[in-house]
């Protein structure tokens, strides 16, 4: 079964430059899917939601104990994973110029005895991920997440993943699903807090985003689908209009690829119906195109207040690994550019814009307690 969404053109590699590869015969785009969330509305505020019971989980337990939310598929699970040696590493330390200053707040976040007490089970990987404003942490792992003070007191106590969408229209948000992700939009004062979906046969990235910059407050509520497509691995980007999330895709046959969104940006933050995404997919069951996408892509986040210029390309940047076991001839970094314009009629296109030599790298982590690269 071909997938539903377009594959990207055939490409071919020119010949080496000093700084990168030619690509005017590789450079390639994917055709673009626009559509419009699935279902929007408001939560209760986040305060509130630590009184509520968690709803029964559909995922079961393991022998041990453990729930494992996310098994290992994938084009890497046939890899080599030999390693050749990691000619960048640093065996030295530098001296430091300027000693490091201590923190300034340390204390306990969420831990897998939260699900345990949520739940009455653990999981694993617990996947930690935080976000840090201006007066508070937000922090989310699978299954649960808290709020705090920047100083530690506890203002969300830990919370099943699943309560924050309580009520909402598309059901599968109110699992307790996970891959959670946290973002501080410091352009827009707010917090959006997300995952995905895992029942399936049709799949959502569950997005909600702070009506105000209190996270404790309530959240507008978003839906967007990926079709029959599992949104695995998401991660999350921050630009001036849009937010970018980029997945490692699962078809219902033998389907995979890298998913590609960018959502509407001002539209969500003011909580407006008919916000648009516009999504590509590269598909990976193309030999000339997994080896671009091999080790997963990850989408720009801008750190600090200045903003990029107006209508600049958002950089979307993966490695490959000639060891990854996906057919990479060589170590490369390759820098993606999205650009997308919210008109009256939206325009965007994903194209591959460089490919930049490395030394040679090691992808696969190695296990075996001798390894050294």
């Amino acid at each position: 079964m071909k997938s539903r969404f377009s594959a990207l053109t055939a490409i071919s590699l020119v010949g080496l430059v000093p700084a990168a590869f030619a690509l005017d015969a590789a450079r390639i785009d994917a055709r673009p899917k626009f559509s419009t969330e699935v279902a929007l509305d408001v939560s209760q505020p986040l305060r509130s939601l630590g009184k509520t019971q968690p709803k029964p989980s559909r995922l079961v337990p393991s022998e041990d104990g453990l729930i494992d939310i996310r098994p290992e598929r994938g084009p890497r699970a046939g890899g080599s994973g030999g390693g050749t040696g990691d000619k960048a590493l640093q065996r030295t330390g530098a001296p430091l110029s300027a000693a490091i200053a201590g923190p300034l707040a340390n204390f306990e976040g969420l831990s897998n005895q939260d699900n345990f007490n949520t739940f009455g089970f653990r999981v694993n990987p617990p996947d930690p991920v935080g976000a840090v404003g201006p007066n508070h942490y937000v922090e989310m792992i699978n299954l649960v997440f808290a709020v705090y003070s920047k100083t530690g007191t506890v203002l969300v106590p830990p919370t099943d993943i699943g309560a924050l969408w309580a009520g909402f229209a598309v059901s599968d948000c109110t699992d307790a699903s996970g891959d959670p992700i946290v973002v501080y939009d410091q352009f827009a004062d707010r917090w959006i807090l997300s995952q995905f979906t895992t029942a399936g046969p049709v799949y959502f990235n569950c997005i909600a985003i702070s009506q105000t910059p209190d996270p404790t407050g309530a959240y507008y509520r978003y839906a967007f689908s990926t079709g029959l497509n599992f949104p695995d691995y998401p991660k999350y980007g921050l630009w001036t209009d849009s937010y970018v999330i980029t997945t490692r895709e699962f078809g219902p046959i033998d389907e995979y690829g890298i998913g590609v969104y960018a959502l509407e940006k001002n539209k969500m933050i003011n909580g407006l119906a008919k916000a648009r995404a516009v999504s590509f997919f590269l598909d990976g069951n193309d030999p000339d195109v997994l080896p671009l996408v091999g080790d997963g892509l990850l989408p720009a986040y801008v750190d600090g207040k200045q903003k990029p210029p107006p209508d600049s390309s958002i950089p979307i940047v993966g490695t490959q690994d000639d060891g990854g076991g996906y057919g990479a001839t060589f170590d490369a970094l390759n820098i993606f550019e999205l650009n997308v314009k919210w008109r009256s009629t939206p325009v965007a296109s994903l194209v591959l814009k460089e490919q930049l030599p490395v030394a040679n790298f090691d992808s696969s982590f190695p296990c075996a307690p001798t390894a050294r690269d």
